[in-house]
């Protein structure tokens, strides 16, 4: 039976690869390919020297690192919790992690943008105020990562129940506290070790949401990565297209980076 499906599965493999390598290659065929010069790397060359190229990544990337530990600090104590004293609220928990993927962007940021109109029409005499103009600030926009956390739920839920699935909680738990461990060093000595690739997992895919998301950063009126290739891309079209190739790559290879680390950690522990 594996060798009958062995070749069903190359050719679905070959078909998946077409299907996402052939539009990558003539993106990048687009952009090296200039009519009357013919191959020329200027597009990429233009890309550093282009304003707002670096400060953009710069700021996706923190609002990617800033979402990944906001998220994770939220739901990996809630999802133990969940498991240890209160699994009858797991269905509870499922059902509001999955509302971001029912809800509009639209309508989620037009609830957003109301919120952060109460600041000057209602807190503006109260400490709150200093709050809420700090959390738009343009150099770091702290709501992006409010917002970002809320749109990760669905993906970091389930990364991280697939892993709880696979390990006894309970026992490890209970066994650290047996050896006088408390809780904080319960969850970071005996349980955290064995979600490592839950947890890489949950970053990859919160890393690849921030740095692709476009319309809440839009419509908010800030400029993370993605808005900046948008705005480019009127104009410079070439150019859009070889910063799109260029954030595809940079997103693999952090992603890859992340991968790496976490083989690297595995290795180490299982020599250990």
């Amino acid at each position: 039976m594996a060798r009958r499906l062995n070749p069903w599965r190359w050719a679905v493999l070959g078909l998946a690869a077409l299907y996402f390598l052939v539009p990558l290659a003539a993106s990048v065929v687009f952009t090296v390919d200039v009519p009357g010069q013919g191959v020329t790397f200027d597009a990429y060359r233009e890309i550093v020297s282009t304003a707002g190229f670096g400060s953009s990544l710069l700021l996706s990337l923190e609002l990617a690192l800033a979402t990944i530990a906001s998220v994770l600090l939220l739901m990996v104590p809630a999802m133990v919790a969940l498991r240890l004293g209160a699994p009858r609220l797991r269905p509870v928990v499922e059902v509001v992690c999955a509302l971001p993927l029912v809800v509009p962007p639209i309508a989620f940021v037009a609830g957003i943008s109301t919120v952060l109109k109460w600041g000057p029409e209602y807190l503006s005499r109260t400490p709150l105020f200093q709050t809420f103009v700090a959390a738009q600030n343009p150099d770091f926009p702290f709501v992006l990562v409010l917002a970002y956390v809320v749109m990760a739920l669905p993906f970091v839920h389930r990364a991280l129940d697939s892993g709880l699935r696979a390990i006894d909680v309970r026992t490890l738990v209970e066994a650290a506290r047996s050896c006088g461990a408390p809780w904080p060093q319960a969850l970071l000595r005996a349980v955290l070790p064995n979600l490592r690739g839950a947890l890489l997992n949950a970053a990859f895919l919160t890393l690849a949401l921030v740095l692709g998301e476009f319309t809440v950063a839009q419509l908010l009126g800030f400029q993370p990565f993605a808005v900046w290739i948008y705005s480019i891309g009127g104009s410079q079209a070439q150019l859009s297209v070889a910063v799109s190739v260029l954030s595809l790559l940079v997103t693999w290879v952090l992603l890859l980076t992340l991968a790496g680390v976490g083989g690297r950690n595995r290795t180490a522990s299982s020599r250990g």
